[in-house]
């Protein structure tokens, strides 16, 4: 039987929202449930990135995903949220 409530994580990068074989990877590959596998693989972030280009990096999936009209509402929106985040946070 599934799980029905499993707690749904959100990765502390790029705001993905990740089910377990979703979830980055350390060096020794075991799993790292704060980042996806997208902006973290083997221990490292993906992307060298500061927060504006991680901004500039998902705006257009917001779009593509009917969460944003535009890509200036989708980066708008991104520069609001991603400060929440845990690799963001100042």
């Amino acid at each position: 039987m599934e799980k029905q409530n499993q707690e749904l994580k959100i990765c502390q990068s790029c705001g993905m929202p990740m089910q377990e074989d979703q979830y980055g990877t350390e060096k020794d590959g075991s799993s790292n449930e704060l980042y996806c596998c997208y902006c973290y693989k083997g221990g490292a972030f993906v992307q060298d990135c500061d927060m504006e280009g991680m901004v500039e990096f998902c705006a257009p999936f917001e779009v593509e995903g009917g969460r944003a009209r535009t890509l200036e509402e989708a980066k708008e929106g991104l520069r609001k949220y991603f400060p929440t985040l845990e690799r963001w946070k100042a």
